[in-house]
């Protein structure tokens, strides 16, 4: 089954059924046409499990499969040198940000190749209720260039405004960022047949990004053996892919489970080759029982 996202999740194709915009809960409805009725409806039939387990909804519902707490540790390795560093994942919070009580995402990466050292920082302050970004800083360092960015997210307004005053329109009041979208995907339906299109980036020119389920994969870490969903999403980012078109490719190992955790993350590096970040250890949202490095 196909999806085209904005701000309904609606079948695509000569059969589709029309969509109706989400209620208030953050829900959907899909109406099919009189011709193909009884096709449709068997198919929507089928797709009522899965949806009601794992569609996005309020994070006071309990649904989302992430909360304060929640810790990832990786190692970092790149096709030409091997082990390069560690990163990490993690949340916090929730802490209040102009009214709404948000959670802080963070994603630190700290790389060294002989005396090149590259440090990666990114954070998202997310609403859980509407699942949708309000802040984003990213601080990227290595030795040939330097580069911060901090972004103010007004949802309700379609707009967005930089630290250096810098400012745009947004094509949805849904925005998010890069690593917001990371913990988006975690919450979508994925199914065998999944291909959804996504134009949510507060940016409308990273727009739109693709998110596609290419198989199943049982993976051994040294955080234990994790049955995984395989999820490719296509992205657009000019100003790191541009050799490629703009359009980059990552690779996500989310757990077959409704954690949906990330194993383990590909993505191709310019010069460097592919990397991969593959998980070393994990801390669950308080409450849970740690998974350590090398656990069984």
């Amino acid at each position: 089954m196909r999806y085209s996202l904005r701000h309904t999740l609606a079948p695509v194709g000569p059969r589709a059924g029309r969509a109706v915009d989400p209620d208030a809960s953050g829900h959907f409805v899909v109406v099919p046409r009189p011709r193909g009725l009884r096709r449709a409806a068997l198919a929507l039939l089928a797709m009522l499990p899965a949806l009601c387990a794992q569609a996005p909804a309020p994070a006071g519902a309990g649904a989302l499969p992430f909360a304060a707490g929640e810790r990832l540790e990786y190692r970092a390795r790149v096709a030409r040198f091997g082990e390069i560093g560690r990163a990490a994942m993690w949340v916090e919070g929730p802490a209040e940000l102009r009214g709404v009580r948000a959670l802080r995402l963070r994603f630190d990466i700290d790389t060294k190749v002989g005396i090149v050292r590259v440090v990666d920082r990114t954070e998202s302050w997310l609403d859980p209720e509407r699942m949708t970004a309000l802040r984003y800083h990213k601080h990227e360092r290595h030795p040939l260039a330097k580069r911060d960015e901090r972004v103010e997210l007004y949802p309700g307004a379609r707009r967005w405004e930089r630290a250096d005053g810098v400012h745009g329109a947004s094509d949805t009041d849904l925005p998010l960022d890069e690593l917001s979208f990371l913990y988006y995907v975690r919450t979508l339906p994925l199914d065998a047949d999944t291909a959804v299109t996504v134009a949510r980036h507060f940016d409308p020119e990273r727009n739109p990004t693709t998110v596609r389920v290419v198989g199943r994969e049982t993976l051994a870490t040294p955080a234990g053996e994790f049955r995984t969903v395989v999820v490719e999403m296509r992205v657009r980012d000019l100003r790191r892919y541009g050799r490629a078109g703009g359009e980059g490719v990552l690779r996500l190992h989310l757990s077959d489970d409704a954690r949906r955790l990330p194993v383990r993350i590909e993505s191709t590096v310019p010069i460097a080759g592919r990397a991969v970040l593959t998980l070393d250890a994990y801390v669950p949202p308080a409450g849970g029982a740690p998974l350590l490095a090398g656990a069984p």
